[in-house]
């Protein structure tokens, strides 16, 4: 009998579970009664297939909504544990109602995505955009050397908007370097600052004093456009924009067309329409860096979100507190 059903296709598999990681799932799945099943990913679940015994369902991206009609073909589920961040696109009000539990392996992404931050941060410092494209242009040596002022990141003031777990490691990581970090986030308490030696400022003060701007906010109706023509404006010359977060969160056409004049620099890892069109003109701006929407694809980031998801399985089997449970708050503020 199946106790633990796995909607992972064979690709990401290999990515999220090591030997160590699978043995604790067959473990996980022995103490419930049964044993592991794998499914080619979510759409896998489709038709009518009947799981009586499955206690655990795993989830990927890609994961159809988990409504009435799925519930009802896996009545004994207790738990959903994902291997990606958001559970928004697939929780329906019917696992609420049912009193499955939730949890998630975002944890295991934040060290990732902080890093390209910091990647992002310090290429942005350093005008590396500009030096690159001017020379694979085929600029001549003079003016591919032509380039705003380069600044270190010690000393330098840079302002990040979320205090998320990403948000947490990317800040662990400038302060590590010597950088003066403000943090614009309405969930941020003055004792957490303390704890992150941060400054807490409004975004409006975060955006003028900032040398690099990286965003860590949640993708929430209202960060629709969080950053706008008005915030853009805001930016001091010279300064740049990092996102690794969510498109949602700019104003894309407002970005382009400050890009536009060259008055700042922007490095992107999310874009409005991915794939990023071969023809959009953000692809031909000497000024920004662009990577496609891979900051979380570390070798080691999946590890450590299947480990995650591994672990929760095997508390929820032994009748343990999860580590990652998403709560009804969880759930407000979630990207």
């Amino acid at each position: 009998m199946t106790a633990v059903l796995v909607a992972v296709p064979p690709d990401l598999r290999a990515a999220f579970f090591d030997a160590a990681a699978e043995a604790e799932l067959r473990a996980a799945a022995a103490a419930l009664g049964g044993d592991v099943a794998w499914l080619d990913g979510g759409a896998a679940l489709a038709g009518a297939t009947r799981w009586p015994g499955v206690r655990v369902l795993v989830t990927t991206w890609g994961q159809p909504p988990l409504d009435a009609g799925l519930l009802d073909r896996l009545p004994a589920l207790g738990l959903v544990a994902h291997t990606g961040a958001t559970v928004r696109p697939f929780l329906t009000p019917a696992v609420a109602a049912r009193g499955i539990a939730v949890t998630q392996a975002g944890q295991g992404m934040a060290r990732s995505v902080a890093e390209v931050a910091l990647a992002f941060t310090l290429a942005l410092l350093h005008r590396v955009p500009r030096f690159d494209h001017a020379l694979h242009a085929g600029a001549p040596w003079a003016a591919a050397e032509a380039a705003p002022p380069r600044h270190e990141v010690l000393g330098t003031t840079i302002g990040v908007v979320g205090a998320s777990r990403t948000g947490r490691a990317n800040i662990a990581l400038l302060r590590a370097l010597g950088a003066h970090v403000l943090v614009s986030d309405p969930y941020l308490t003055t004792e957490d600052a303390a704890t992150l030696g941060v400054e807490p400022v409004a975004l409006d003060d975060l955006l003028r004093r900032s040398r690099v701007v990286v965003l860590h906010a949640p993708s929430l109706p209202a960060t629709r456009h969080l950053i706008d023509a008005r915030r853009l404006a805001l930016l001091p010359d010279g300064a740049g924009l990092v996102n690794t977060a969510r498109s949602w969160l700019v104003d894309e056409a407002a970005l382009l067309a400050e890009l536009r004049t060259g008055r700042i620099d922007a490095a992107l890892d999310v874009f409005d329409e991915e794939p990023l069109p071969g023809d959009h003109p953000l692809r031909g701006l000497p000024n920004v860096l662009l990577t496609p929407h891979h900051a979380a694809g570390t070798v080691e980031g999946r590890l450590r979100q299947g480990g995650i998801v591994a672990d929760e399985v095997a508390r929820y089997a032994r009748g343990d507190a999860l580590r990652h449970a998403v709560t009804d708050e969880d759930l407000e503020r979630m990207a």
